[in-house]
């Protein structure tokens, strides 16, 4: 077995929201191993001395969930010497480049009428409901890369809440891991030093930011519980079961999810 660097978490300076998941409970008594699974924002500004921690890391894969747009908007993952990165698009969680350049551009009506009255929060259940239903390709994917050697792994999107978010927890499913743990995970992107950076563009900064605007985007950078639960849902009103979901939709075997476990849990 490879030894992997301890996973106390570090003060990234260019990363944001980089976590190990290791220590997490699963049903059955076991934990995640710490130093197989990390999940993070994106890769593209991290510094030279970031980079030198995830070096540290004996990663894998870097799984990226960006699309090109996000690429475009932040940059290309610093590369890692030695690590495969797979760039696996996801859909993104509201509506695309069209969505997010409203959100950064728009005047204070234009956000009102995106985002008010619950229109904020209700993109991100229908987003969160979509990738479950729609991306079954690409978390077979990138479980099954998981089956085979792509362990150490760090799962990313731009934020690492959404689209890593659910990567993750559809991961820890598959594992056995406890509900209640893969929420209290999935809910530490609240906290301050973790959250996405919201860029504006406006005439004056109190313009761009003021209350009612960070109000009207809070839905877009929040990771809510509702969120979580309604891809949770999802999973039962379309497969019945988790172990059906895994099975038809994700096509893991027995065999894979044992696998799986040899390689992320304790």
């Amino acid at each position: 077995m490879t030894q992997h660097a301890p996973s106390t978490e570090p003060e990234l300076t260019g990363v944001r929201n980089f976590r190990d998941v290791g220590g997490l409970p699963t049903v059955d008594g076991r934990r995640v191993r710490p130093g197989v699974l990390f999940r993070s924002g994106h890769l593209a500004h991290a510094t030279a001395e970031d980079a030198t921690f995830l070096g540290s890391l004996g990663l894998h894969t870097v799984f990226d969930f960006r699309n090109a747009a996000d690429q475009k908007l932040e940059g290309a993952d610093v590369a890692l010497p030695g690590v495969r990165n797979v760039n696996l698009p996801l859909s993104d969680p509201a509506d695309g480049a069209e969505f997010w350049k409203m959100v950064r551009d728009g005047d204070l009506d234009q956000l009102r009428g995106l985002l008010s009255e619950g229109r904020g929060a209700n993109r991100m259940i229908t987003s969160y409901r979509s990738i479950v239903t729609g991306r079954t390709a690409e978390h077979s994917q990138v479980l099954h890369a998981m089956v085979e050697d792509s362990v150490p792994a760090l799962m990313h999107c731009a934020a690492g809440k959404d689209r890593a978010g659910l990567s993750i927890a559809v991961t820890l499913l598959a594992v056995g891991v406890e509900r209640d743990a893969i929420e209290a995970d999935y809910l530490k992107s609240n906290e301050k030093h973790r959250r996405y950076k919201v860029r504006r563009n406006g005439s004056s900064a109190d313009d761009a930011y003021s209350p009612e605007v960070m109000e009207l985007l809070s839905p877009l950078f929040d990771a809510r519980a509702e969120y979580l639960h309604a891809a949770f849902e999802t999973i039962e009103q379309t497969w019945g079961t988790t172990d059906r979901y895994l099975e038809e939709g994700l096509k893991l075997t027995a065999a894979d999810r044992d696998r799986l476990r040899e390689r992320l849990l304790d």
